[in-house]
C-alpha cells in the first residue's frame, strides 16, 4: 500500500508550522540539527516546543539567535508544557516564520542575507539527499523569480531579503529534509486558506496574499477565511506547491498519524495549525492525472544532460528518460521526455529552457495506473538489503533489491555486485 501525506491547511501554512507538524509526527529535531549545521552557516539554534492554539495541542518549531536562546526555550517548553498559556511570541503576526523583510515576518535577531548563488553553494555541501538538494535550490529560485516579477527587475538585482534570510533557510532545508524523512509515496494538499484583509509591506499596504505568496500560489486553489490575517507565508507556500502532486479532499487513506503544527497567533475559537494526515492508500491503485513535457534537442554539449536530469527532479518530475533520435540535417539529436504532475508543469518548462538550448517544448497531459509501492528490509548472507515491493489490493507482484544497497555491500564484502543481488533474491523467499 502506498504512503499519502496530506496538508490541512485550514488554517493556513508557513514554514514553521510544516516543520513543527512534521516534529509532531515524530521527526527527530537532533536530525534536523545535524542536517542544518551541515550548511555551514550560523544559524544560532532551533527548538519546538508544546503549545496550545484554540485548546488544540500542536508543536511549535522556533529558530532562536543563539544556542543559549535554545536551552532556554526548551527548558521553558517543559516547565509550561501544562500551563495552557497562550503563546505571546510575535503576537501582531499570522504566523512566526512569513520570513520577508519586506511583508514585516523577519525575525529581529537575524539580519544576514545570502544571494541565490551563495544559497545553491550551501545547499550543495549539506546533508540533504541529491534529490533533495535539487528541490531546495529549485525553492530559492523559485522564491527569487517571484520577488524579481513583482519589482519588475532582473533577477540578479532583485532585494533579497526573503530569500535570503536566515530563518527562510533554516524552515526550506528542515522542510525538505522531514519530507525525505517521512517518505510519502504521495503528497495531496486542501486548498490553501490565506486569510483575508491586508498586509503591511515594506512598499505599502497590500491585500491578502501579500504578491510574492500569490505569485508562488498560481495554479493553486486558494480560499479566503475568516481571520482578518496573512494565514500563508511565502516559505508556507513554496514548500506546499513544491511538494503537493494534487489538491482537493482528504483522499480515502487508513490514517496512521496526525501531526499539528502550531503558528504564532492564538485565534479564539479558531486553531491556528497546520494538520497532516499520513496514512496507507484505502484503495487500490487508481489513474492519476500526469503531464508529459518533450523536446529535442542536437546542439548541446552531453556533458550537460547528467546534471539536467538532476534539476528536472528537483523541479518535481516524476520520471526523466532519454531517447536517440534523428533530426532535420541529418543530426543525430536527443529527444529529453519528461513525466510530471500537472501542477509542475511551468518549473520543468523552465529548467529546459534555462539549462538546455532548446527553444520550444511540448506538454500533453494523460492518465497513468501504478502498483502499490513500498520498501522492506531483508536481511541476507551479505547484510540488510532494501526492497523495492510493488502490490496490487495486498497480492505482492514484483520485489527487487535496491541497487545502490548491493552495491555498498559489494563493496564491504569485496563481491562483485551481481553475487550480492543473487544472495538478496535468494533470500527474499525465506524473508521474516
Amino acid at each position: 500500500m502506498a504512503k499519502t501525506l496530506y496538508f490541512d491547511a485550514f488554517s493556513g501554512a508557513s514554514g514553521d508550522m510544516i516543520v513543527g507538524a512534521l516534529i509532531d509526527l515524530g521527526l527527530p529535531i537532533e536530525s534536523i540539527r545535524d542536517v542544518l549545521r551541515s550548511l555551514g552557516i550560523d544559524y544560532g539554534g532551533v527548538s519546538a516546543e508544546r503549545v496550545l492554539r484554540a485548546g488544540v495541542s500542536a508543536t511549535k518549531f522556533r529558530v532562536h539567535a543563539d544556542e543559549a536562546a535554545t536551552v532556554e526555550s526548551v527548558a521553558a517548553s517543559h516547565a509550561h508544557a501544562h500551563s495552557h498559556a497562550p503563546d505571546h511570541h510575535h503576537s501582531h503576526e499570522a504566523h512566526e516564520h512569513g520570513h520577508s523583510h519586506a511583508h514585516g515576518h523577519g525575525h529581529s535577531h537575524h539580519h544576514d542575507h545570502h544571494t541565490v548563488e551563495e544559497i545553491g553553494e550551501l545547499i550543495g555541501k549539506s546533508g540533504l539527499s541529491p534529490e533533495g538538494k535539487c528541490r531546495a535550490r529549485l525553492m530559492f529560485e523559485r522564491l527569487a523569480e517571484a520577488e524579481a516579477a513583482i519589482h519588475d527587475v532582473p533577477i540578479d538585482r532583485v532585494h533579497l531579503h526573503e530569500v535570503g534570510a536566515i530563518d527562510s533557510i533554516v524552515d526550506i532545508i528542515s522542510a525538505v529534509h522531514g519530507l525525505e524523512w517521512l517518505g510519502a509515496d504521495s503528497i495531496v494538499a486542501s486548498p490553501l486558506n490565506v486569510g483575508s484583509g491586508t498586509v503591511q509591506c515594506a512598499h505599502g499596504t497590500f491585500p491578502v496574499p501579500a504578491p510574492a505568496t500569490a505569485r508562488l500560489l498560481k495554479g493553486v486553489p486558494i480560499c479566503a477565511g475568516p481571520i482578518a490575517a496573512e494565514m500563508v507565508t511565502p516559505t508556507g507556500a513554496l514548500i506546499v506547491t513544491q511538494y503537493a502532486s494534487s489538491y482537493g479532499q482528504l483522499p480515502p487513506i487508513c490514517v496512521d498519524a496526525v501531526g499539528y503544527g502550531a503558528g504564532s497567533r492564538d485565534f479564539p475559537g479558531h486553531p491556528n495549525v497546520l494538520r497532516l494526515f499520513v496514512g496507507e492508500s484505502a484503495e487500490a491503485a487508481r489513474a492519476e492525472r500526469i503531464v508529459s513535457i518533450e523536446c529535442e534537442i542536437d546542439d548541446m554539449n552531453p556533458q550537460l544532460f547528467g546534471p539536467l536530469m538532476d534539476r528536472l527532479t528537483g523541479a518535481g518530475a516524476l520520471d526523466v528518460f532519454y531517447a536517440p533520435v534523428q533530426m532535420k540535417k541529418n543530426r543525430p539529436g536527443v529527444l529529453v521526455t519528461v513525466i510530471a504532475p500537472p501542477h509542475h508543469r511551468e518549473a520543468i518548462s523552465a529548467v529546459l529552457f534555462t539549462d538546455t538550448t532548446t527553444i520550444g517544448v511540448r506538454y500533453q497531459e494523460m492518465l497513468r495506473d501504478k502498483l502499490d509501492r513500498e520498501i522492506r528490509d531483508v536481511d541476507t548472507p551479505a547484510g540488510t538489503i532494501r526492497f523495492k515491493v510493488a502490490s496490487r489490493n495486498g497480492r505482492i507482484l514484483n520485489a527487487s533489491p535496491e541497487f545502490e544497497d548491493c552495491a555498498r555491500a559489494a563493496r564491504e564484502r569485496g563481491l562483485s555486485i551481481k553475487d550480492v543481488q543473487a544472495l538478496a533474491v535468494k533470500a527474499w523467499p525465506d524473508r521474516e
